[in-house]
């Protein structure tokens, strides 16, 4: 007989693709990780890993026990969610994955109504980029993401995660407000075109929004002077805030606090696509569905500053 624990092991070996990502995935020691997967190949009489350089290469044999071990793993899923469904409160714990904009604006009010109506449940959320967040999920690290997709930077699929549209988050030029102490050169300007010159925060390379802000300057015609690279979102606005920077923000970022800037549509209603994602198999979870449900409802809630926001 097979044990799932063992099969487990091996299922993370071919998605981290090293024993030592597997042993901080896992909290197990690397030893203990290998003498289990050596018992498996006893149990199972057939080679499953082998050196490739430095790192192991699963066989044919072992890919075939990894696809049963995802069905077994989704069906364990379903019971799981099929006994949660029986009892008479909803509790347990859920994870959730969460980019920075969503952390600030619409994580305090879901976790708020959460505490409220379902008291015996526990939320654990991290903050994590959404291609990680995604792969996370499928891999089963988080039961629930909230993610985002930037205009012609589509989101990777997975085939065992669904995905249900959440909002459409408006970007635009963020400029310092005008007033006496802000440099001159930024008053005047207008259009994308017009801040061709003045310095610019952006996220560091490899971030969906990086490419695509890049390319929204390349094409109104110039190349943009990246002085500041940070993945914060809050400290992109308060460099423009001060008068140190312009930006390409989502409105998002405001829909929670006050705007001390002012913003300018973008030609074409430029928008990123916010969405949320879980698995198939949890899809019936009655924690894993009332997280999610809180978090399109917060949404909704912010739709009209999401949605309506006007350049000023």
């Amino acid at each position: 007989m097979l044990e799932i624990r063992r099969l487990r092991l091996l299922r993370e070996l071919s998605i981290r693709g090293t024993i030592a990502e597997v042993s901080d995935a896992l909290s197990y020691s690397p030893s203990s990780i290998s003498q289990q997967l050596s018992l498996l190949e006893k149990e199972t009489g057939v080679t499953l890993l082998r050196k490739v350089g430095r790192r192991l290469q699963l066989t044919p044999q072992a890919e075939v026990l990894v696809a049963h071990t995802d069905e077994l793993l989704d069906s364990m899923e379903r019971a799981e969610a099929d006994l949660a469904s029986t009892q008479p409160r909803i509790a347990g714990t859920v994870r959730l994955a969460v980019f920075q904009t969503a952390v600030l604006t619409l994580l305090p009010a879901v976790l708020r109504q959460l505490r409220q109506h379902y008291p015996h449940l526990r939320v654990e959320a991290v903050q994590h980029e959404p291609e990680t967040a995604l792969h996370d999920t499928w891999a089963r690290d988080f039961d629930l993401v909230v993610a985002e997709q930037y205009p012609g930077h589509a989101a990777p699929h997975y085939a065992a995660l669904d995905r249900k549209f959440l909002a459409d988050d408006p970007i635009r030029l963020a400029l310092p407000a005008r007033n006496d102490e802000m440099p001159t050169e930024f008053h005047h300007v207008n259009s994308i075109e017009a801040a061709a010159s003045l310095p610019w925060v952006m996220e560091p390379r490899g971030a969906a929004s990086r490419h695509w802000a890049e390319q929204a300057c390349r094409t109104a015609g110039f190349e943009p002077d990246i002085r500041y690279e940070t993945a914060d979102m809050q400290a992109h606005a308060r460099l423009v805030e001060s008068g140190n920077a312009v930006a390409l923000l989502p409105d998002l970022a405001w829909a929670a606090r006050t705007r001390e800037l002012r913003i300018i549509d973008l030609p074409g209603a430029p928008h990123r696509t916010l969405f949320t994602s879980m698995r198939h198999s949890s899809s019936q979870h009655p924690g894993i569905l009332a997280v999610r449900s809180a978090i399109h409802q917060q949404a909704e809630a912010f739709e009209p500053a999401i949605t309506t926001a006007q350049g000023v």
